[in-house]
């Protein structure tokens, strides 16, 4: 199965940059790549979550909902995107480096009928997308931290 990838170590520890990915009120101060169609409701295992995304700055938004399939609070989060013929799983995991620094990872990992058909056209934008909400929660925590 294809994936895409992003890790960046955060000189904030765990709890901070947690609470920067999980607090999705907060994602328009820091985050150009995912979006969130409801930011009043809160993750929580099970739930579906309305949300959007731009690969690039000035391209329109791409809307789809997703299950949170996996959500231990402080560590990881994980949801799962389906439409015909293809299926997308993120996951955002962290990761104690030290007391004050933690490794945020993002994974995407892509699969189903017409996700090879799609992949080169998705491929290069979508990992700078997921490249640039590293770069942007890294700063982010860092100064909230």
């Amino acid at each position: 199965m294809p994936s895409l990838y992003a890790s960046v170590d955060i000189q904030a520890p765990r709890a901070v940059v947690w609470r920067s990915l999980i607090h999705k009120e907060t994602w328009l101060q820091w985050n150009t790549f995912l979006y969130d169609r409801d930011p009043d409701r809160p993750f929580a295992q099970g739930r579906t979550v309305n949300l959007s995304f731009r690969r690039q700055g000035e391209e329109a938004e791409t809307e789809f909902e997703a299950k949170i399939t996996l959500l231990q609070p402080g560590f990881c989060l994980r949801w799962v995107s389906i439409a015909p013929g293809y299926r997308s799983e993120h996951t955002f995991e962290l990761q104690d480096i030290d007391r004050d620094r933690t490794r945020y990872t993002h994974q995407e990992t892509l699969s189903g009928l017409i996700t090879h058909m799609m992949l080169p056209f998705l491929r290069k934008d979508q990992q700078q997308g997921i490249r640039r909400m590293a770069r942007q929660l890294k700063y982010f925590a860092e100064e909230t931290f």
